[in-house]
């Protein structure tokens, strides 16, 4: 059995991880860490989790982490992990790190989007933990940086047509749409009831700290330095993420081209579900579940292309990504602990 731990576990994407982890054959969770909630037991402070882990929260402290893990979920804040991370490698600990600390090849960019980096000599061995672009990176690796939800969504939608070079990689417009559980479990004035409730309203605009890491990753698949336009908007539902990404289609592209590039992108994919160019999904067909669905269209009369992608953002944007990154990491199928319908009725 594989120990795993979780540091910061009293958020969001902390029961995320303890709800999917309590059915995974080969994970004993033996241990949760918040300092808020120190001395107080998981399903109590949860008490949908009751009879499924009996655990109380403890001091995020290095030396009890080690002793009690083989790997650690760092679910903390930013610049907060990597103030734990080098302590549990040194350890001998596997991390998948779910703030954005370790996201980021150059240190450079962390430090204008966020703050300066502690420990910038472990970005290059960090690995970007989208297992449908670095598979084999993560399966060696002993820190996985996993990606943020926006990130997720696009990232998936745009890769096969800029690895096949059917866009033009400066053309990228990414519009994305997300339930409140996205801005985490802290109190909010911008996401209490009456704020949000029948209301819908973009954040962030032109200065979302996801476009960097979007901007990374579809650099590396262009071969070449790109910038996106990426907007962010808040809906009143409780989780979900539906981005509409745009991109101007080379000269003589045809959608026959598009639905080859995305079939032969996701043909092995185990969390990659096709719609093609018949049906658009919603958010509610992947909510739970650790599913990236894509639809496309082809504008003829603009010349672009048009992706839909939805995630479910606590899932596939955030914990089940984790998971899948943690069983790659220690030699488990990656569906392993994760074969979940989504919770649509």
């Amino acid at each position: 059995m594989l120990r795993v731990a979780i540091a910061g576990a009293s958020g969001y994407t902390g029961f995320e991880l303890v709800r999917l982890l309590s059915a995974h054959p080969q994970v004993q969770l033996t241990m949760i860490t918040s300092r808020a909630q120190c001395g107080q037991r998981l399903d109590e402070f949860y008490p949908a989790l009751k009879g499924f882990c009996d655990l109380t929260f403890e001091n995020p402290e290095a030396p009890r982490l080690v002793a009690e893990a083989d790997l650690v979920f760092t679910a903390l804040p930013h610049q907060a992990a990597m103030g734990l991370v080098p302590h549990l490698l040194v350890g001998g600990v596997k991390v998948v790190d779910l703030s954005a600390d370790y996201r980021f090849r150059d240190p450079a960019v962390y430090q204008e989007w966020y703050q300066p980096h502690k420990t910038p000599e472990l970005l290059s061995e960090s690995v970007y933990g989208l297992p449908e672009l670095h598979e084999a990176r993560i399966r060696t690796a002993r820190l996985v940086a996993n990606p943020g939800c926006y990130p997720t969504s696009v990232i998936l939608a745009a890769a096969p047509l800029l690895s096949k070079s059917l866009i033009d990689p400066h053309s990228i417009i990414a519009d994305s749409k997300s339930g409140v559980s996205g801005a985490g479990r802290g109190a909010s004035t911008a996401v209490h009831f009456c704020e949000v409730n029948d209301g819908f309203r973009a954040y962030g605009v032109a200065q979302h700290r996801h476009t960097p890491e979007m901007e990374q990753e579809l650099s590396l698949l262009a071969g070449e330095p790109l910038k996106i336009s990426f907007t962010p908007h808040l809906v009143p539902m409780s989780r979900g993420i539906l981005s509409t990404v745009y991109a101007k289609l080379r000269p003589e592209v045809s959608l026959e081209q598009v639905d080859t590039a995305f079939e032969e992108a996701y043909r092995h994919a185990q969390f990659v579900r096709l719609c093609g160019s018949k049906s658009l999904p919603t958010t509610l067909q992947v909510r739970g579940s650790n599913f990236c669905d894509l639809a496309w269209r082809v504008d003829i009369r603009t010349g672009r292309v048009i992706v839909i992608s939805v995630i479910d953002n606590l899932t596939r944007g955030a914990s089940g990504q984790a998971i899948s990154n943690m069983n790659l990491m220690s030699g488990f199928p990656e569906d392993m602990g994760l074969k979940l319908a989504p919770w649509q009725p």
